[in-house]
């Protein structure tokens, strides 16, 4: 199976390469500059192609030969619906057989342009003739990152939206090997699938966890959202305005979910849970 990556740069999709490689593909990387080529490279790929998602004629060209696509939207890219559709059109254009899109969960929410903007491509691929799988992952564990260090420095774990809306989290380890699944085998084709760890919990209950692991108490914080963001050094543009109103969002109705059927159910074992992804962010800073 060869199959042409998007987003083996990304924080999250190169998760996908290892489990990939595991399970004998060859992977074609698509990258929009030359730089990136080494990079990736290092990552383990096969192959590398420049192209851009904005170009149609180089997205034909990266996709040519492979059997797969696997697919991720650049987040709170403006004309991001746009890009994953140009990708779906250049796969089918160029005779490839199997489509992988990593979405997000709920993408029927249309107050949240990151999500809504996930519903066209999930469209083009029903309707493209392609074997196609969905997969949309809830909250990634990976994003706790971002606020470990205040976690350890400060003793605090702060987000821009109220520390009782509950929320849902997968590890986005736990997607990647369902996207490599769908890719070398055969029984996810024509599935859409949401994606998640068991259970809801809510800021307050997450730094209990924090607490226990650590050894010490972590306060839950809830910063207005500017201050929260440039503290975050998030910049002014599209992917601050998006998370303006993710957060928002949030802060009324929550993130809900946590039904880990179809993930358990995938994986044949129990996927990893956020108290496990908080001992090994624990493990790993200790060992640095």
């Amino acid at each position: 199976m060869k199959v042409l990556m998007v987003g083996a740069t990304g924080k999250y999709a190169n998760l996908v390469v290892p489990e990939l490689k595991q399970r004998g593909a060859t992977i074609r990387a698509l990258v929009r500059d030359k730089d990136k080529v080494d990079t990736v490279r290092q990552q383990g790929v096969d192959e590398a192609v420049i192209a851009d998602l904005n170009d149609s004629d180089s997205l034909r060209v990266a996709a040519s030969g492979v059997e797969g696509v696997f697919h991720i939207n650049p987040a709170f890219a403006p004309n991001e619906a746009e890009l994953g559709v140009a990708m779906v059109e250049a796969a089918k254009a160029s005779d490839v057989h199997k489509f992988v899109f990593s979405g997000a969960i709920h993408p029927s929410i249309s107050k949240m342009s990151n999500h809504a903007a996930k519903l066209p491509v999930e469209e083009a691929l029903y309707e493209s003739g392609m074997e196609f799988t969905v997969l949309q992952p809830t909250m990634f564990m990976q994003t706790l990152d971002n606020g470990w260090r205040s976690v350890l420095e400060q003793s605090r774990f702060s987000l821009p939206y109220s520390k009782h809306a509950l929320a849902c989290y997968v590890d986005y380890r736990d997607v990647a090997e369902v996207a490599a699944l769908a890719l070398t085998g055969d029984k996810l084709g024509y599935g859409t699938f949401e994606l998640c760890a068991p259970g809801m919990v809510n800021r307050v209950e997450l730094v209990a966890i924090m607490s226990e692991v650590i050894g010490r108490t972590i306060e839950a914080g809830e910063p207005p959202f500017d201050e929260w963001a440039q503290v975050a050094h998030i910049p002014e543009g599209s992917t601050r305005e998006g998370l303006r109103k993710i957060y928002a969002d949030y802060d009324q109705y929550g993130f809900p979910g946590g039904n880990a059927l179809v993930l358990r159910a995938i994986l044949g074992r129990e996927p990893r849970t956020l108290r496990q992804y908080i001992q090994e962010l624990a493990n790993r800073k200790a060992a640095a």
